[in-house]
């Protein structure tokens, strides 16, 4: 064999050994990098997930809240709940829904309890406040104005969580991390 050959398969030979040793170094970092963008994307899918939840309940309190009353606003609440849960599947997050400050259901892991003092449901208020930790205020008999402007109304609240569990625990940004969404919607 012609010596410019043989060193043109030994070059060939080597190479791919260098070939084999650069993708045992690049291959664990894709990895890494694939697990986190899997885990973001989960997280990101199961928060939007939990804001349609949210949303369903809402236009469910919206379509069917506008006459509630202390004997309607536990039912009403509980069917609120009942469309949050099953939003994206059974007993998939937990809730709680509030109907105008008086009847209350909170659904956790897939548990309803019923509590709330429903003649509320009757009453006018002034919410105020911010996602999730919301102030009734006063309750009114009528529709009273509110300080520093508005009318009093019936509102509803909801909020949800779910656990969201990372696929990969490696980045320790995601471990465990509990997702939360709710709203307040002026039924009247």
């Amino acid at each position: 064999m012609h010596p410019i050959l043989r060193r043109l398969l030994a070059a060939k030979r080597a190479n791919s050994g260098i070939a084999a040793v650069e993708f045992a170094f690049i291959v664990p970092i894709f990895l890494v990098l694939f697990a986190g963008i899997a885990d973001v994307s989960q997280m990101l899918y199961a928060y939007y997930e939990l804001d349609q939840a949210v949303a369903a309940g809402s236009q469910y309190a919206v379509l069917n809240a506008a006459n509630v009353t202390s004997t309607t606003g536990a039912a009403l609440a509980s069917s609120i709940a009942t469309v949050v849960e099953n939003a994206n599947g059974s007993a998939w997050t937990n809730d709680t829904v509030v109907v105008n400050n008086g009847p209350t259901v909170t659904v956790t892991n897939g548990t309803a309890s019923s509590s709330g003092t429903a003649a509320n449901a009757d009453k006018y208020y002034c919410i105020t406040g911010s996602q999730g930790s919301w102030t009734w205020g006063t309750a009114y008999t009528s529709q009273s104005s509110c300080s520093p402007s508005g009318t009093a109304g019936k509102y509803v609240t909801i909020t949800a969580s779910y656990s969201y569990v990372p696929l990969v625990g490696i980045y320790h940004v995601f471990t465990n991390s509990t997702l939360h969404q709710s709203a307040a919607v002026r039924v009247q």
